[in-house]
């Protein structure tokens, strides 16, 4: 084990690049080597985190060691990136992929409009930040807008929560082919089959559309979860969502793709390095800004990316076990063990008074 620290100084903002040498305080990083004689070998570095003093920025940031310690030097936050950039791909092409029926038509129309005063203006030289100022809109919605190739991407297919009337959906759809008129009434036959809910739910339900949709609805995180998972480890029925999204677009279809021929990257080999750059190459020719993104962030760091893809040393196991970790602890894990409550006092029945004490004891 080897104790280290940064010798005292400036160093330049990772945003602004400005000279800063204000301490604000100080950060223990963990850097794990290859085993010295058979003996595992780790760095401790102290660093300073150092406060911005450019106007226009001022915030901290940690203080960087080129060559040894730099920014997401981290082998589990590739994956975890890509992931991020596929849920907006695919969320960005739900209405494509979304077998719940025709969006609701309220609001979609102002879209339309909206995308294309905006690229009406982007054409005349106008930037994003003047046109946010214009329509008072946040300037992350007015990206999304412009990162938009056609409006149909900014619609957002509806989500539906799962109702009591599910169950039930190839009986109502048959009913309804076989005779289009059936009144609301009778299909409260499905009472006889064990539908337990209300003449309403079942109105809500037909007049929603959901008796027609093709499937239930199906999110665009668990869509692109389906897509990230090993296809060994997918069931029938996740295999044929995928099937059913990737035949829906051709750019569903290069999305899967990609995430299969980056997902052979993470075994590390020599020549991973150049077959990125080849991954990267096929990425912008295909219609994915979000995955163009990501591969931006991959460039800046590419030295540490080909290191994580080539070299067979990474802390990935240990970011997996350190995420496990905070999980668990988020969750309050402990709180109200078996060994907690044996110390509690005999249960009796508390005053409102009471409760409210201890509900402010705890949030304490």
């Amino acid at each position: 084990m080897v104790r280290a620290r940064t010798p005292e100084g400036s160093a330049r903002c990772v945003d602004c690049g400005a000279s800063t040498g204000r301490v604000h305080g100080y950060h223990q990083r963990v850097i794990v080597d290859v085993p010295v004689d058979g003996r595992r070998a780790v760095v401790w570095v102290r660093i300073h985190r150092l406060v911005c003093l450019t106007h226009v920025c001022r915030h901290t940031f940690r203080e960087q060691v080129p060559g040894v310690l730099e920014r997401y030097q981290r082998r589990w936050h590739i994956w975890h990136n890509l992931a991020e950039a596929v849920r907006k791909e695919v969320a960005a092409h739900n209405t494509c992929w979304a077998k719940t029926g025709p969006p609701p038509a309220s609001g979609k129309q102002a879209t339309r409009e909206r995308w294309q005063q905006l690229h009406d203006l982007n054409r005349r030289g106008v930037g994003l930040l003047e046109y946010a100022r214009r329509l008072n809109l946040s300037l992350n919605t007015v990206k999304r807008y412009d990162r938009a190739a056609e409006p149909e991407r900014l619609v957002r297919a509806p989500k539906y929560r799962p109702t009591l009337v599910d169950p039930y959906r190839d009986h109502l759809r048959r009913r309804r082919e076989h005779d289009p008129a059936v009144p609301v009434t009778h299909l409260l036959e499905i009472q006889e089959l064990g539908y337990t809910g209300s003449a309403n739910i079942l109105v809500r339900y037909i007049t929603h559309g959901r008796v027609e949709a093709g499937r239930a609805a199906l999110s665009p995180r668990r869509l692109a979860r389906h897509i990230l998972t090993h296809p060994d480890h997918l069931k029938d029925h996740q295999r044929e969502r995928i099937e059913a999204a990737t035949a829906a677009r051709g750019e569903m279809t290069a999305l899967a793709g990609l995430v299969r021929s980056f997902a052979a990257l993470l075994d590390p080999a020599y020549g991973n390095a150049t077959l990125l750059s080849t991954w990267t190459t096929s990425v912008q020719a295909e219609d994915l800004p979000h995955l163009h993104a990501f591969t931006r962030v991959l460039d800046r760091d590419r030295h540490a990316v080909d290191a994580a893809l080539t070299l067979p040393h990474h802390n990935g196991g240990t970011e997996g076990v350190n995420d496990k970790t905070k999980l668990i602890k988020r969750q309050m894990y402990g709180r109200a063990s078996f060994p907690l409550l044996s110390l509690a006092t005999p249960l009796r029945v508390l005053s409102p008074d009471e409760v409210k004490e201890a509900l402010l004891r705890r949030t304490r």
